[in-house]
C-alpha cells in the first residue's frame, strides 16, 4: 500500500473513533457480545441511528456481527479501545501529563497507561502522604514501595508490622542508602533493593495502590493517582516487579540494640 493510502486508512479509522457514540459501542461490546436492540437502548439512539454507527464501525473492522445476531468486539478493536483508554487517561490529566513525563518508563508500561484510568488524582502532596500512610496502617499481608524518601511517619507502625509477618519490599534511590547505613538489628526482615534514580513513586498493598511519575523538572513531587481498581493494582505491581528484577539487592550495617 502506498503512503497515501496508509494515511487515508488511519484517518479514516480515527474518524470512527472520534464519534463518541461510535466510542462508547466499542467499549461496550467489548465487555460483552450485544445486539443492535440492546446497543440503542443502553446508548439512547434510535435503531436507524444504531444501526448506521454499527456499520462505520463494522466496515472499519472494529466490530463484527455474529451468526446469533450480536455484535463483538475484533482484535483490531481491542486494540484501538486500548489506545483510546490511554488517550483519554492521558487527556483527562492533561495538566499533570504536561508537568510529568511517563518517556522514562518501559514502552511496555508507557502502552499500558489506559489501566490507570480507573483512578482519583491526588494534586496535593499533603493529601498524597495522607493517603500513603493510611494504605501502610490498613495493610495486613505486604506493602511494596518505590521512593527517593523515607517518611518516618509509619516507620513504627510498619516495624510493628513487619514483626508480625507482613511483607515489606522497598526500592529506594542510591542515596537513602546513606541514610540508613546503621539500622537495628530488626531491619533484617526488610527486603530492599536499590537503584541508581527511580522513575516514579509506589505503594502498594492488597487492597490499594498510589502511583506518582517524576516531574519533568526531574523531581517526584508525590503528586498522582491512586486506586483500589484491579487493573491498576496490575499495573502498579507489574512495573514494581519490573523494577525490582533491575535493583540490586542491598542490606543496611545492623546493630543490635538500636
Amino acid at each position: 500500500m502506498s503512503q497515501n493510502g496508509d494515511e487515508q486508512e488511519v484517518s479514516k479509522t480515527l474518524f470512527e473513533l472520534a464519534s463518541t457514540r461510535r466510542a462508547r459501542i466499542l467499549f461496550g461490546v467489548q465487555e460483552s457480545n450485544l445486539k443492535m436492540q440492546q446497543i440503542a437502548k443502553s446508548f439512547d439512539m434510535t435503531l436507524t441511528e444504531t444501526f448506521r454507527h454499527l456499520q462505520r464501525l463494522s466496515e472499519a473492522s472494529l466490530i463484527e456481527k455474529k451468526p446469533d445476531g450480536t455484535y463483538s468486539i475484533t482484535p483490531l478493536g481491542n486494540l484501538a479501545v486500548g489506545f483510546l483508554e490511554g488517550f483519554n487517561f492521558v487527556l483527562d490529566n492533561k495538566k499533570y501529563f504536561l508537568e510529568h513525563d511517563p518517556s522514562c518508563l518501559p514502552y511496555d508500561f508507557v502502552n499500558r497507561l489506559g489501566e490507570l484510568s480507573n483512578s482519583k488524582f491526588s494534586g496535593s502532596v499533603l493529601a498524597s502522604f495522607n493517603k500513603v500512610r493510611q494504605m501502610v496502617f490498613d495493610a495486613q499481608e505486604y506493602i511494596w514501595v518505590i521512593a527517593d524518601q523515607i517518611d518516618s511517619s509509619h516507620t513504627q507502625i510498619t516495624n510493628q508490622k513487619v514483626s508480625k509477618g507482613l511483607e515489606f519490599k522497598f526500592i529506594m534511590q542510591g542515596d537513602l542508602t546513606k541514610v540508613l547505613e546503621v539500622a537495628p538489628d530488626f531491619e533484617r526482615f526488610k527486603k530492599r533493593r536499590c537503584l541508581p534514580q527511580i522513575p516514579l513513586a509506589i505503594l502498594i498493598n492488597e487492597t490499594e495502590a498510589f502511583v506518582a511519575l517524576r516531574g519533568i523538572n526531574g523531581m517526584i513531587d508525590y503528586c498522582g493517582f491512586v486506586s483500589a481498581d484491579e487493573r491498576f493494582r496490575k499495573w502498579a505491581k507489574d512495573i514494581f516487579a519490573y523494577y525490582w528484577e533491575k535493583a540490586n539487592p542491598w542490606l543496611p550495617n545492623l546493630t543490635k540494640g538500636k
